[in-house]
């Protein structure tokens, strides 16, 4: 598969989120999951998921992946895919809170690669996930 004349296949962003996986910090519920975006550039932003024992500041992979992308000089709407990963039995899906940071900080029609660790996978877009999404637009009625 080809992003925007950027050569990356599922199968390597796959194994991408993947490595990305193995970091993961997950003492509380063993449920690592891993991530990764690649930008217009072609760099691979890794993310894990990253949790806490006050449960509510833990971050999913999803999310520390386009914010180190964002702090590492990246700039919203300029990432071309991304990969999420888990051991699951169908491949795995985002968050509403993931889906809902993904439509701010992604293109609508960004491929998201959803896959499990038996190499399932299942390929959707940011708009299919989170229809009707609340954006800036919304903000300025």
């Amino acid at each position: 598969m080809e992003f925007n004349g950027l050569s990356a296949t599922i199968e390597q962003l796959v194994e991408e989120a993947k490595q990305a996986r193995s970091r993961a910090y997950v003492p509380y519920s063993g449920f690592a999951v891993g991530a990764v975006a690649i930008d217009a550039q072609g760099r691979m932003h890794h993310g894990c998921n990253v949790e806490n024992a006050a449960y509510g500041p833990t971050n999913c992979a999803e999310r520390t992946a386009l914010f180190r992308a964002i702090a590492d000089g990246c700039e919203a709407g300029e990432f071309q895919a991304i990969a999420v990963v888990a051991e699951t039995d169908l491949p795995v899906s985002p968050c509403g809170v993931c889906r809902q940071v993904l439509a701010e900080l992604c293109g609508p029609d960004m491929p998201v690669i959803l896959a499990n660790m038996q190499g399932e996978t299942r390929v959707t877009t940011v708009s299919e996930l989170l229809p009707g999404a609340f954006t800036s637009r919304d903000l300025n009625k």
